[in-house]
């Protein structure tokens, strides 16, 4: 009786890691579905939807190589002078390099952007601190070079 007590309890405690795994890999996969949007709406040139996926916050941060931007409203308003029409956007792609999980619902991801445009293409890497709010991830810090 004690033995099969003990073989319950390892196949309960084994279960742990493919649980944890699962969850990771679910995070992974809806991260994944976040940055898809983003290029998406950037594609459609929609940079209202684009910003969606960013934290609607005072509190949100936003580097580039102008130096750092505070808040939701603020990143918006950088990204519609900095990107003022569609020939200045161009097509937007993303390559995920790195999901690291640094807290219970945070996320650290690492990426490289290129854009293809006919006034010359524009490239460089990221890196997204991403929370999970309300259910639903939200880039709440971005610095991209």
């Amino acid at each position: 009786m004690r033995f099969i007590l003990f073989l319950i309890i390892i196949a309960g405690l084994a279960g742990v890691p493919t649980r944890q795994a699962d969850a990771q890999q679910n995070d992974r996969r809806q991260i994944e579905a976040l940055m898809a949007a983003q290029t998406s709406a950037w594609n459609r040139g929609d940079v209202d939807a684009f910003m969606q996926t960013y934290w609607h916050s005072d509190s949100l941060l936003f580097i580039g190589k102008n130096g750092v931007t505070y808040g939701w409203q603020a990143t918006l308003d950088r990204y519609k002078k900095s990107y003022p029409d569609t020939a200045a956007m161009g097509k937007l792609d993303f390559k995920l390099l790195e999901f690291k999980l640094l807290a219970k619902d945070v996320y650290f991801v690492v990426g490289k952007w290129h854009l293809q445009r006919s006034i010359g293409d524009l490239q460089g890497h990221f890196s997204l601190t991403l929370r999970r709010i309300d259910r639903t991830w939200k880039i709440i810090a971005d610095h991209s070079s």
